[in-house]
């Protein structure tokens, strides 16, 4: 995908966030964030949406934290949400694509990591504002959904953070039933999972399904699809991949 498509795709799922926090109310549980109510979601979506920003504008070539949110709920909440929503949209849209800042994984250009990572950022969340809501979900494309399964596998449990480890080796195979080539081999042992692009080998584990699916539910935020094999593997998925 292009800058300009994640930046057109955080702009469609940054208004359904907020429509969908409208429906639910503030105080609604998000059934995929414990402890967390919608007033929660929306004050860390936007937060991370002005934190993004910042490094944009401003050049930061360095990680800097986020500011506080501000003390507010209901309608002003949401407004405020939409404000910061908006900048970031703009900054994106506006910057000169040889930007140069902070960025926390690999990319062919700061600006689409940013672009790239705020589009599913917003859309995980999206996701789980729309839960809290009680109604159905918005769909999801299949190359985005591949997209960000790449980003997940490739990119964030590619990390030392990672905690989606075994004590012996063993495969897990990722596959969007949908989508041509769209299969990862995720090869795990005591050091971070190694991902590759590829069909290569017997697994232990399969997960798949259609992209849309699989996405979500790689962000645990709904059951796998179809798991073959050993299932511990799966479990283990649930237990440890939460990103941080």
């Amino acid at each position: 995908m292009h800058t300009a498509a994640y930046v057109e795709t955080l702009d469609r799922e940054g208004a359904l966030l907020a429509a969908a926090t409208e429906a639910a109310g503030c105080d609604a549980e998000v059934p995929a964030c414990p402890g967390w109510r919608v007033r929660d979601l929306l004050r860390h979506t936007g937060r991370v949406h002005r934190w993004a920003t910042a490094f944009v504008a401003d050049g930061h070539t360095g990680p800097r934290p986020g500011v506080r949110p501000p003390d507010l709920d209901g309608a002003p909440l949401v407004a405020w949400f939409r404000e910061g929503h908006g900048r970031l949209v703009e900054t994106l849209a506006g910057a000169a694509p040889d930007v140069r800042c902070w960025h926390f994984l690999p990319a062919p250009s700061p600006l689409d990591f940013w672009a790239r990572r705020q589009a599913h950022e917003t859309t995980v969340h999206r996701l789980d504002a729309e839960s809290a809501a009680g109604g159905g979900y918005t769909g999801i494309g299949v190359d985005f959904a591949v997209d960000g399964i790449d980003e997940l596998l490739c990119g964030f449990h590619a990390r030392q953070k990672s905690a989606v480890r075994t004590a012996e080796s063993r495969t897990l195979r990722v596959r969007a039933t949908d989508a041509p080539d769209a299969v990862w081999t995720v090869r795990l042992s005591p050091q971070p999972p190694v991902a590759e692009r590829n069909d290569a080998g017997d697994a232990d584990c399969e997960l798949s399904g259609p992209a849309a699916e699989l996405y979500p539910a790689l962000w645990n935020r709904r059951p796998f699809p179809e798991v073959t094999g050993d299932t511990s593997l799966a479990a283990l998925w649930r237990e440890r991949s939460a990103v941080t």
